[in-house]
């Protein structure tokens, strides 16, 4: 039994509108199922997308408060050009730059119409086959208690640990890497973006959250009431929901 990450949860004021950038950012296109926006390859949607982690915007009465989100996005690009050219598009569907004390780097960092943070790297060789979104980055204190729970949780292969960060991927070396990466900051509100995990076909939602506790999850109430999936969060306090197979 394990889980695997299926979507990215943003939360903000005006769903439709973020949901439209993100999709736009990504050369994706944007869906409306119910409520939430969901971003998404093109072509029609398909949920649980086989390979892809799917960016799921959800509509909440409450402006970001945070200086800065604890999970964003980073994404991939082919070349120094394609960064440059990457940037001037997200700048004008709406992004801003954002400043988090990242110094002089190579790549650059970016809000979206809400505030929430993104990268655009430079050209990696490792992001050559993720897609759009490189890296899902998750601020913590210590990776190496971060890699030990996700490693367990997740059905995704561990690929790097150490007192700086921890890196999965699934395990078809196919899509973005999860990261965590060693952070001084300390958490004071609840996370604007989380991530969704869905149980594998056949697999018990019950028995998969029943095995994250004994983990060293913590059931997590945001008012959500009778919902069909479970909040939680992990040891350090990342919010994260198991959603019920569809």
């Amino acid at each position: 039994m394990a889980l695997r990450p299926v979507q990215v949860n943003v939360k903000a004021l005006d769903a439709s509108a973020v949901g439209r950038f993100w999709a736009a950012a990504l050369g994706w296109s944007a869906y409306s199922p119910g409520v939430t926006t969901y971003a998404g390859p093109a072509g029609g949607l398909v949920w649980p997308d086989p390979v892809t982690v799917g960016v799921d915007v959800v509509p909440v009465p409450e402006p970001k408060t945070a200086t800065k989100n604890r999970v964003h996005l980073d994404l991939a690009t082919t070349s120094a050009t394609h960064q440059a050219q990457l940037v001037a598009r997200l700048r004008a569907l709406g992004a801003t730059p954002a400043h988090v004390g990242q110094g002089d780097v190579p790549w650059t960092v970016l809000a979206d119409p809400e505030g929430n943070e993104f990268c655009v790297l430079e050209p990696l060789e490792i992001h050559r086959d993720t897609g759009p979104i490189a890296r899902v980055v998750v601020d913590c204190a210590d990776p190496r208690a971060m890699a030990r729970f996700w490693d367990e949780a997740m059905d995704w292969t561990l690929h790097e640990v150490t007192d700086d960060r921890a890196v999965l991927r699934s395990a078809k070396n196919a899509g973005p890497y999860l990261e965590f990466l060693r952070t001084p900051d300390v958490k004071t509100v609840p996370d604007r973006v989380h991530l969704d995990l869905l149980p594998n076909p056949g697999d018990d939602k019950a028995a998969e959250v029943a095995r994250l506790r004994a983990l060293g999850a913590t059931d997590l109430d945001l008012g959500q009431g009778d919902v069909p999936w479970t909040c939680l969060t992990d040891p350090e306090g990342h919010e994260f929901c198991v959603l019920a197979p569809s």
